[in-house]
């Protein structure tokens, strides 16, 4: 058994014993995360993928771990945009905060199996016809313009044609059964909202991946680093959503960064073979347009309030 290999089962093996713990342990009683809360766990998952990135930098050298640092920032960055979705389509759907949590668990198990899909289908494809590169390059550009010219958002679950599926093959209770997804009734299955939410969550969360996965393969074309940096910004997805939840409506001009990252991202996959920018730089560019779009957020909109 080869190192890589023992490297993917360890990996799985600790996600596996992590959301366990998560859903068994630490969260087994439905409650609504306070922020106190919510930012302790942003912290711990935050600390645990710094550790990982060491642990990578040191085992296979400074650039994979430049890689995985770029990865894990720029899929972080780009995550905060997708939970301006999820706000809406709790809000839409008003789910009660202390089942948020469990459809955004169940949300993650089905985003690990797309994320692999999706990875190793874009490492394949480069792999095989390099022009792809130009096509993943163009499309991070165009909706990189449609991000930062973006007003705002909008869900409409009705139009959602994987609800429309659930409906037609099962029935939906009318309200909400606690925190379950299912419900027997005259010996029938029934699927409650709270299942249709989380259909919502995993449809929203392929179409993001359809940009987030080709940004990240330009920074890396190791699957092994693409996939992890992936998971572990994922992970924190959901305490970073209660944590900004309350002040996500601070962040007016946060979509104007992540565009120019997108353009930023799809213009260095497509000039990759004429100009090299390094890891390192990529890095700092991210990083420093994510902190100076929040920031101008916080400053701009206190202005605004006053």
């Amino acid at each position: 058994m080869s190192g890589q290999t023992i490297a993917w089962i360890l990996f799985h093996v600790f996600i596996v014993i992590m959301l366990y713990l998560d859903l068994a342990c630490f969260h087994k009683e439905c409650h609504v995360i306070r922020i106190r809360e919510a930012v302790g766990w942003s912290i711990f998952w935050i600390a645990l993928a710094l550790i990982f990135c060491a642990g990578v930098w040191w085992i296979e050298g400074a650039s994979q771990g430049m890689q995985f640092l770029s990865g894990y920032l720029l899929e972080k960055s780009l995550s905060v945009d997708n939970l301006f979705v999820f706000l809406l389509i709790f809000s839409y759907f008003k789910v009660p905060g202390e089942y948020q949590h469990k459809v955004l668990f169940w949300g993650i198990i089905g985003a690990l199996f797309m994320r692999a899909v999706f990875i190793f289908s874009g490492v394949a494809l480069i792999e095989r016809f390099g022009w792809i590169m130009y096509v993943f390059g163009g499309f991070l550009i165009f909706s990189g313009f449609k991000l930062f010219f973006e007003t705002e958002k909008e869900v409409d679950p009705e139009k959602n044609l994987a609800v429309r599926a659930v409906r037609k093959i099962m029935p939906v209770t009318s309200g909400y059964e606690k925190d379950h997804l299912f419900v027997r009734r005259d010996k029938r299955l029934w699927a409650t909202p709270l299942f249709v939410v989380l259909i919502v969550v995993e449809t929203t969360d392929i179409i993001f991946a359809i940009d987030s996965i080709p940004a990240v393969l330009a920074v890396s074309r190791d699957p092994f680093i693409v996939y992890t940096s992936n998971i572990f910004a994922i992970l924190g997805l959901r305490a970073l959503y209660f944590a900004l939840a309350g002040v996500m409506k601070l962040f007016h001009y946060l979509h104007y960064g992540l565009g120019a990252i997108l353009i930023f991202v799809g213009f260095k996959m497509i000039a990759n073979h004429h100009l090299h920018i390094s890891t390192g730089t990529s890095l700092a560019i991210i990083g420093g347009v994510l902190m100076f779009s929040v920031i101008l957020s916080i400053i701009l909109g206190k202005k605004e309030n006053h």
